[in-house]
């Protein structure tokens, strides 16, 4: 669905909204591990953010133009309130969308993602690249193929990304991660690299977000240490938080069952925040 805000958005159920935003590489779509359970119970609007997925774009950008894009979708579509979810570089653009106008937002889901985010992934050699290709390009062809996931997918970039090698995780690259990684433009790529370049920290700020908030993490996540979620959870008034053993920086891909569980639990616990 296009609208004035210029971004395709992937919207499932009724009820109360809950815009789910995703990271880097990424898509609306790839967060259907979200939507499929928030879906049954609440609206959930999940957006292509500009230069992602459907939302095209050929105009050099920033990441506060996200902002300004999400702003004006709930403005279209006549959203005063709503629930915040967070993947990675998501969760970071909800942090902000929170601090712009806190009385918009009636709670926060952050998944894998800090408020100074601090990461320690190996550096990269050529033969992991070359294996991450084949590895994504055998998957595409046979999602969750065992023989390309020992012969590949473990000695590949993958490796860092999952801790479980299952044939549930590889089926969510396979429908997600692999074509939202294809469709992010580089103007996408520009606008984090400019980003990360000027450093994020809004530690500071978190006292002033006093509603409800659940922060996921991942205790193997190389990009957004669980160390640096849990120093976000700590900063903020009201947060509970989890780190799920084993796993990485797709956690959520890794132990489904589990996560929609906890989102469901928080949810009973805080009836208010869909309220």
């Amino acid at each position: 669905m296009l609208g004035s805000s210029s971004i395709y958005t992937h919207v499932r159920g009724e009820g109360f909204p809950v815009l789910c935003i995703h990271g880097h590489p990424g898509s609306g779509g790839a967060m259907s591990v979200f939507t499929d359970s928030l879906s049954q119970q609440c609206l959930t609007l999940a957006p292509d953010l500009r230069g992602y997925g459907r939302s095209r774009t050929g105009i050099p950008f920033t990441l506060s133009q996200h902002l300004q894009d999400l702003e004006a979708l709930l403005d279209q579509r006549q959203i005063e309130r709503c629930l915040l979810l967070g993947w990675s570089l998501g969760g970071i653009l909800a942090l902000e969308l929170m601090l712009r106008s806190p009385q918009r937002y009636s709670g926060l889901i952050l998944i894998g993602t800090a408020a100074r985010p601090r990461g320690r992934h190996p550096k990269t050699t050529p033969f992991e690249l070359l294996a991450t290709g084949i590895a994504g390009l055998l998957n595409t062809w046979r999602p969750g193929w065992s023989w390309n996931i020992e012969q590949w997918g473990k000695r590949s970039l993958f490796r860092y990304l999952l801790q479980q090698h299952t044939t549930e995780a590889y089926g969510y690259l396979a429908r997600e991660g692999t074509p939202a990684y294809y469709q992010t433009s580089p103007l996408a790529h520009q606008a984090l690299r400019q980003a990360l370049q000027s450093g994020y920290n809004r530690l500071p700020d978190l006292q002033k977000i006093t509603v409800p908030c659940l922060m996921l993490a991942g205790s193997e996540d190389v990009h957004i240490t669980p160390e640096s979620s849990q120093e976000t959870a700590l900063a903020l008034p009201n947060c509970e938080w989890h780190c799920y053993h084993h796993t990485a920086h797709l956690f959520p891909w890794e132990v489904p069952s589990a996560l929609q569980t906890r989102l469901q639990e928080w949810l009973k616990a805080h009836p208010e925040v869909t309220q």
